[in-house]
């Protein structure tokens, strides 16, 4: 595979990348950013298409009808390709639902890339994965990881904690939810998080891609401040100018609290899984490395809001 930063590569075809995941909010971000370095030839592989329309107009970025969870088809997708980013992934399902896509699909990326050999895997798990207790997200999380790394022991590990960002359902879903409720009953309100600003990990992914040395290596993508749900709520009425009263809920209560959102329709805000992911601390890991050892000086989420 030609190096995509050598002087040379001007005159010989861009590589290309097979993004899964693309159209999500961290699959936009890493669109935009290899679009405008313009270094690689994106392919975004999507069962529906129609989601890629806000990357579909990037330069360099292909929109493609895939079905990556059928054998033959991420085959084929896979194997014109000099390198694979998997962001594919779920934070509310079933016990299926997770295992399809946490940890069946990672096996059959992670065994497809060693069949065909020779091209670059950067896959996405997150922070927690080596402490799940019993959440079926960090749990799915884990096996996919392993899974991944058994297959393709060249593989490059980015760990995020919560990302933020101008499309995020975190940050924003909290300022809407102040700007019209009286106060905010919170679940888990101490769970402790290190949020990540999409862009910084949209830059390490892209890092994965072009650097060889990251290849077999474990990157945790931590911000620089160590907050609580109640912190990061209380950053994002303030930031909406619709700060509210803050109510912790015993775990009790959470669970009823929960139980009720996932009956609700669409996405749920909770759900009792999230609950348990929130029992495992969503912080660096002491002596891991880090977004600082991929060269990126990660930006605080206060950074971010100040900025609006």
């Amino acid at each position: 595979m030609p190096d995509p930063q050598s002087p040379s590569s001007a005159s010989t075809p861009r590589p290309s990348v097979v993004v899964l995941g693309g159209t999500g909010f961290v699959g936009r971000a890493l669109c935009r950013r290899l679009s405008a370095a313009g270094r690689w030839r994106v392919i975004v592989a999507t069962r529906d298409t129609t989601r890629g329309a806000p990357v579909s107009g990037l330069p360099h970025v292909d929109i493609r009808q895939v079905d990556a969870s059928q054998e033959g088809e991420l085959r084929d997708i896979l194997g014109s390709a000099d390198a694979v980013v998997n962001l594919m992934a779920i934070l509310h399902g079933t016990a299926k639902q997770f295992h399809d896509v946490h940890i069946k699909l990672p096996d059959l990326v992670g065994r497809t890339v060693s069949r065909l050999g020779g091209r670059r895997l950067v896959h996405v798990s997150a922070i927690g994965v080596d402490d799940p207790k019993d959440s079926l997200y960090l749990q799915s999380k884990s096996w996919g990881e392993r899974l991944v790394l058994d297959a393709w022991s060249a593989a490059t590990v980015l760990r995020p904690s919560v990302i933020f960002g101008k499309e995020d359902r975190f940050i924003n879903t909290f300022a809407r939810i102040q700007r019209f409720a009286p106060f905010v009953p919170l679940a888990c309100s101490q769970a402790r998080f290190q949020p990540v600003w999409v862009e910084d990990v949209a830059q390490a992914i892209a890092a994965g891609l072009e650097r060889p040395e990251t290849a077999g290596q474990t990157f945790e993508c931590a911000g620089p401040d160590e907050l609580t749900l109640r912190d990061l709520v209380r950053r994002a009425g303030q930031w909406a100018g619709a700060a509210r009263a803050i109510v912790p809920l015993p775990l009790p209560l959470a669970r009823v609290q929960a139980r009720l959102m996932e009956q609700l329709p669409g996405e749920p805000l909770m759900s009792r899984d999230n609950l348990r992911s929130m029992q495992t601390p969503n912080v660096a890991t002491p002596g891991a490395r880090s977004l600082a050892d991929l060269g990126i000086v990660a930006r605080s989420l206060d950074h971010y809001l100040k900025r609006g």
